[in-house]
């Protein structure tokens, strides 16, 4: 798996854990930092994944607005989890990181989707995602 890949995954995991936990995507970066630093059976939290998370964390209220507009007969609190989370990333990395393709951005989200959630959710959030990159400039605006 490439190292950008696997920052994602990381990512993923560490909102997916905020969200559960109910806690700050900071909150849940700093664990896994320490914890990686402290316990070689933890895998390091590389600077994508904290890029990433960060950037997030930064833009969460106008993502979850977006979704909760553009996802069409879902409310955000009653998605899936996993689906929920994964839409946050895929939103945050294909609207605001430009370095990103957008191919990429999207593709890598369903892929987490296939792994992580069930068989309907890679169609949603490449629909989702799809249509946010249709409205991508003025999707931006704060």
């Amino acid at each position: 798996m490439a190292a950008r890949s696997k920052a994602r995954k990381r990512a993923f995991q560490i909102l997916f854990e905020a969200d559960q936990r109910g806690e700050t995507v900071q909150t849940v970066l700093a664990d896994w930092v320490r914890h990686s630093r402290s316990d070689d059976r933890q895998p390091p939290v590389n600077e994508y994944t904290m890029q990433l998370v960060e950037g997030y964390a930064e833009h969460v209220a106008r993502i979850d607005e977006l979704i909760s507009t553009y996802a069409v007969d879902w409310e955000i609190d009653r998605m899936p989890v996993a689906d929920r989370n994964i839409v946050r990333l895929g939103a945050y990395e294909l609207i605001w990181e430009d370095e990103t393709p957008d191919a990429v951005a999207i593709d890598e989200a369903v892929q987490l989707a296939k792994e992580f959630s069930n068989d309907d959710s890679p169609a949603f959030v490449n629909g989702l995602l799809g249509r946010f990159k249709g409205l991508k400039q003025n999707l931006r605006r704060a």
